[in-house]
């Protein structure tokens, strides 16, 4: 399976859960970590020497909130997990929920808060490690998202963890 195809798009109930409100606008993703190229030429889209982590940036058209407060991050964090954990359309062929392992949380940003959610999620038989950061950029969701297979041992994933934990913005 092709690195590019292993990061989910928003669930149909996350998109709902966003509100309108404006923010600076942030800065576009550098991938600092050593020996990560775009995949096609596609800066939005990054992967490691072996393709065995993926980063990837999005742009949504829909409303995400500036929070000012790390309360306001919670509260929407909590929300959010309870919508990916009723993620409809992660539900395989029997019904279950292809998103598990659901943590979120609230992240300090350049004095505002974030919200980033780790989960696991499986996709063709194979289970998948995400990592994701809701960013405000100017009152638009913006989502950095990190991918690796569940076990993977590479330098690599620590690495896009830490990336997208304290530098991603």
């Amino acid at each position: 399976m092709r690195a590019a195809s292993r990061l989910p798009r928003l669930s149909l109930a996350a998109s709902v859960l966003l509100a309108a409100l404006f923010s600076a606008p942030a800065r576009a993703l550098v991938v600092p970590l050593a020996g990560w190229t775009p995949v096609n030429g596609n800066a939005n889209v990054w992967t490691d020497r072996a393709g065995a982590c993926l980063l990837r940036e999005e742009r949504h058209g829909q409303a995400y909130p500036t929070f000012s407060t790390q309360e306001d991050a919670r509260a929407f964090a909590l929300r959010l997990q309870k919508a990916l954990g009723q993620n409809k359309a992660g539900q395989d062929k029997l019904g279950q929920n292809k998103l598990s392992e659901i943590v979120t949380q609230p992240v300090e940003r350049a004095g505002t808060w974030a919200v980033l959610a780790s989960y696991t999620h499986e996709q063709g038989g194979v289970a998948y490690r995400i990592s994701q950061l809701y960013l405000s950029d100017a009152g638009l969701l913006r989502t950095v998202t990190g991918s690796s297979a569940q076990h993977e041992a590479s330098a690599c994933v620590n690495e896009m963890r830490d990336f997208i934990r304290y530098l991603a913005n």
